[in-house]
């Protein structure tokens, strides 16, 4: 069924949590009664960074015990800087990250456990919150996480271009299959010289989310094992995918080869690009900059349609003290509150974190097309818990990807033997 944003709606209403903190501990004192002050870097630098900062002025406003000092920093400046700041007394007191970077910090003993905000009522009744967004941040039996939001990954179209073109401005791509029908009406260039000028595709290959992975998903292959334990990228459907994907980037230049996430972000803002995949993050950009663009579900493979879910969790360093730990939870717990999702949800398009907002209060079109349950019920995240997620998706798939789309190796033979350096790490890490 196509979804957009003209069908989505908000969710169910239910009970709402109690306002302001009355469910939490008497958090936000340190030892020796003092306030705490929590410094908290993120990596929301776009237009979801002011809704964001919304709620912590909001936190920070109704009470004088705690104050939560955030800082944005871009997403691969804060992992490069984490490891070496976790350990120093300078360095970050909470960090917002991607739920598949956090089990390379937890195996070095950088984070808190945060299981104790899930162990019972003091903060808040965790089990109103998303599930899945909820586990992402378990690693080896422990959650080191809160969710800071839950990012379902779709597929924008500029229906402009697709009228220029020739095609259904209300119709895009439903399958692979489709999409490749429309390549050619899609691509101009106007002075013949090999190189578009607009492109039916805008996708990164490094730095970004992980949207290639998602498309081995959905020809029936994929990077790891949904367990975890075995690598799939020799796996004969996993070869068949890249190879078609990247033959239709080398071959038919659906996008520019080397970009960078921010780059296939411009890309389709600038409207040079007629599709691009990507979460609600982008909406207010675009919407901001004037395009008449819509969102649906990406389109399906031969294997399925899973949609990646990029879940950002908010964790603690492992050297707080119990008074500061007390704190970050019970800013942990503002933040999921009913009046602070609420807010998110309105200034940022991504959809609430609660499964009980009451009927009514999302107001974002955008944030319901994202927290639909055809769309919730088929997210599906990408190496969460695994043993070296990060080495693995960047030292590894990634460079294997960009050699094949740069034409200095083929599929079949970069992909099987990284598998093979895959599997060593799952098999150290078992």
């Amino acid at each position: 069924m196509r979804l957009t944003r003209r069908t989505g709606t908000a969710a169910a209403a239910a009970l709402a949590l109690a306002a302001g903190l009355a469910a939490c501990s008497d958090g936000g004192s340190t030892d020796d009664g003092g306030p705490v002050t929590l410094t908290m870097w993120h990596g929301l630098t776009g237009p979801d960074g002011p809704a964001f900062q919304e709620v912590v002025d909001a936190y920070n406003d109704s009470q004088d015990e705690v104050t939560i000092e955030a800082e944005a920093l871009p997403w691969d400046s804060l992992y490069q800087q984490f490891l070496t700041a976790a350990t120093s007394d300078d360095g970050p007191d909470l960090v917002a990250m991607s739920a598949s970077r956090l089990p390379q910090y937890a195996e070095r003993g950088v984070l808190g456990s945060t299981d104790e905000f899930y162990a019972d009522d003091t903060y808040m009744d965790t089990s109103v919150l998303a599930e899945g967004a909820v586990q992402a941040s378990v690693y080896d039996g422990v959650n080191y996480g809160v969710p800071l939001n839950l990012g379902p990954v779709l597929m924008y179209w500029n229906k402009a271009l697709f009228d220029e073109a020739g095609l259904d401005p209300e119709a895009p791509p439903t399958t692979w299959a489709e999409f490749e029908e429309m390549i050619p009406d899609l691509t101009v260039d106007e002075d013949g010289d090999g190189t578009p000028e607009q492109y039916p595709l805008a996708m990164g290959d490094h730095s970004t989310v992980p949207v290639f992975p998602s498309f081995l998903w959905n020809g029936g292959g994929g990077v790891v094992s949904d367990d975890g334990t075995t690598s799939l990228l020799g796996d004969p459907a996993t070869v068949a995918a890249a190879e078609r994907w990247v033959d239709l980037i080398r071959e038919e230049q659906i996008t520019p080869v080397g970009m960078s996430g921010a780059d296939s972000d411009q890309l389709f803002q600038a409207e040079l690009a007629a599709i691009t995949i990507n979460g609600p993050w982008m909406t207010a950009g675009l919407t901001e900059a004037g395009l008449d663009y819509d969102v649906t579900v990406p389109m399906a493979g031969p294997e399925g349609q899973s949609i990646l879910g990029d879940v950002v969790s908010m964790t603690i360093a492992q050297r707080l003290t119990d008074a500061e730990k007390d704190a970050a939870f019970t800013f942990f717990a503002f933040w999921e509150s009913v009046e602070s999702q609420a807010t998110w949800a309105n200034g940022s398009g991504f959809p609430a974190i609660r499964t009980d907002m009451p009927e009514g209060a999302v107001t974002n079109e955008w944030a319901a097309v994202f927290g639909a349950p055809e769309v919730l019920d088929n997210v599906r995240p990408y190496l969460t818990g695994v043993p070296g997620s990060g080495e693995i998706n960047e030292d590894i798939f990634t460079p294997a990807l960009q050699s094949a789309l740069n034409g200095t190796g083929e599929v079949a033979d970069l992909f099987p033997a990284a598998g093979e350096e895959i599997q060593a790490i799952l098999d150290d890490g078992s």
